[in-house]
């Protein structure tokens, strides 16, 4: 049985991807910072796959000592790892960079870019060693450039993201290494990622042009990992880049905008993971 370990998956999109994996087959690793959500995650996981195994670590992305002795004893446990997804990420409050505090701009580049790079350079020595597996880092707005108010240094972390999965993906082919890497690109999900700074932090209001668009474009994070799952499980090529919310998608869903528009994710989902 194939083994998938996911950053940030005690809830949210991380969460989602973890559900289609172990209904995929997959032994799962769930890897979060919040202890009390891994356990509820996990009790939820058994009741969808009784004979894969679930692996839960209370883990820092941004402390490699964190994330490699996570690495060794699921690998002990498992027999191997297979995939790992760098989902693990915080959101900045939407105002501009001169209204951030100095722990909002640190934390963010920690947890969104070096929690990243720390446990992509993690998994890959194991990898390495093992000689197969797959990486998938999970980009965001910033990652094609995009700017809007509010969002600067969660946009240039991102953008640090997907600068650093193609760098990474180049290492491999001229090293000639039997591993993939790849870029998920899911686009606008409603958690409660988009409203709250830093993860846990305080919660914001979202402007009415702003849930405007998030109810045009916007999808739970089920709708997107169980399109994002079948994509991994079949692929076995490297430097790919699934995408959710591609171009298409979102001329389609501009030219619905009256229907989408009936969607109110802000007033009757309000607070849904």
């Amino acid at each position: 049985m194939r083994s998938v370990a996911i950053t940030g998956s005690a809830r949210g999109f991380g969460f989602a991807l973890a559900k289609d994996f172990i209904k995929a087959g997959f032994n799962v690793i769930l890897i979060d910072v919040n202890e009390e959500n891994l356990t509820k995650a996990k009790e939820e996981l058994k009741t969808l796959n009784k004979e894969a195994k679930v692996l839960l670590y209370r883990g820092d992305v941004t402390v490699l000592s964190s994330i490699e002795p996570i690495i060794e004893d699921a690998a002990r446990q498992l027999g191997s790892i297979d995939i790992w997804i760098n989902n693990a990420g915080v959101n900045q409050a939407m105002c501009p960079v001169w209204e951030l505090d100095e722990k909002t701009v640190t934390r963010l580049i920690e947890i969104d870019l070096k929690g990243t790079i720390l446990c992509s350079k993690a998994i890959m020595s194991y990898f390495v060693k093992q000689g197969h597996g797959q990486i998938y880092n999970v980009e965001g707005f910033g990652s094609n450039d995009a700017y809007q108010v509010g969002l600067s240094v969660y946009g240039t972390a991102k953008r640090g993201v997907t600068y650093f999965t193609e760098a990474l993906a180049y290492e491999v082919k001229e090293k000639k290494l039997k591993i993939q890497v790849g870029k998920i690109t899911p686009g606008i999900m409603i958690t409660n990622f988009i409203n709250h700074n830093l993860g846990e932090g305080q919660a914001f209001e979202l402007s009415p042009k702003v849930k405007k668009v998030y109810n045009i474009l916007g999808d739970y994070p089920e709708t997107i990992a169980s399109f994002m799952v079948k994509k991994i499980v079949k692929n076995k090529k490297n430097d790919v880049k699934f995408v959710w919310l591609s171009n298409a998608r979102a001329f389609r869903r501009f030219l619905r905008a009256k229907h989408y528009m009936k969607r109110d994710f802000f007033h009757e989902h309000e607070g849904e993971k």
